[in-house]
């Protein structure tokens, strides 16, 4: 049985990692991997000593972090207002309506935005413009960049992340919220004493992991949503790297890059991991 997640780890996971030998090379697409010259660090320094390099660390880390402080409690809030519902019917609609828009793409997503932010015919635009006389163009406004990356996140993910915790809030034993109502305690008391507490490990399990992610900053929103005149406040390092290995065919650098977030990244998880433990937590393993 466990044959095939075996299988498929080791062949769309493990010998993959053979294709790191590039970050180490001047890849040649006709040379090959083992065709092509090696440089050992060079990728490496070119990449660090691009005057593009601080901003691109700052904007991919400002937006992780804003990711995770502004989307991983609304997540916690909603499964707590949902736990709280008695009504089934009116708790499945809840859940339809906010779990809904997970399952659209972020084209779509932005799709939505533009039709309510577009300068000249957007919906929040034109009743701006004809209540103020100004022109609102917020998708090209650096102040708003980001706002808008965190907001339209939290209205995409919000359900899917509420339903973990709710999966955690049913393995509760319900004689805990019994012995809490005999000791008088209301319904504000058993949620902090009872219910934060239960879903506390898989709170701190999803923490590490989005740690684990924090170079990543999520870059098929970021490239949708990224134009020229945002590029100071939105441009992070997925971004620099599809326009330098997928779009200028660099692929020795952009390999290089990720070959340092995933070295970045496993310190990071790590450290969470040790971090979780020493503050009473279970961690990851």
């Amino acid at each position: 049985m466990m044959l095939p997640g075996v299988l498929y780890y080791i062949i769309y996971h493990y010998i993959p990692m053979g294709g790191l030998m590039i970050a180490f090379q001047k890849y040649n697409l006709g040379k090959g991997i083992f065709g092509s010259e090696f440089v050992g660090f060079e990728n490496f320094r070119t990449v660090f000593t691009s005057p593009d390099f601080p901003d691109l660390i700052r904007n991919t880390l400002l937006i992780s972090f804003y990711r995770i402080v502004f989307n991983m409690l609304p997540d916690v809030l909603l499964a707590l207002i949902l736990n709280e519902i008695r009504l089934q019917w009116f708790k499945r609609i809840i859940q339809t309506v906010t779990y809904g828009p997970y399952f659209l793409s972020w084209i779509i997503v932005y799709g939505l935005v533009f039709s309510f932010l577009a300068p000249d015919a957007g919906l929040i635009s034109t009743w701006w413009r004809d209540n103020t006389g100004e022109t609102l163009n917020l998708l090209t406004d650096k102040d708003w960049f980001r706002p808008i990356l965190i907001l339209t996140d939290i209205w995409k993910s919000t359900g899917y992340g509420a339903i973990i915790y709710l999966a955690a809030l049913a393995t509760i034993n319900n004689e805990l919220y019994e012995a809490a109502v005999v000791d008088g305690a209301g319904r504000w008391r058993q949620i902090w004493h009872i219910t934060l507490p239960g879903i506390r490990e898989v709170f701190i399990l999803l923490l590490i992991l989005r740690i684990g992610h924090i170079l990543d900053a999520g870059f098929e929103q970021v490239y949708i949503f990224l134009n020229a005149r945002v590029y100071e406040v939105g441009d992070i390092i997925d971004t620099w790297v599809f326009r330098r290995g997928i779009e200028s065919l660099d692929f020795s650098v952009a390999s290089a890059v990720g070959f340092f977030k995933s070295v970045i990244g496993f310190l990071l998880v790590v450290t969470a991991n040790k971090v979780s433990k020493k503050l009473g937590g279970s961690g990851i393993w």
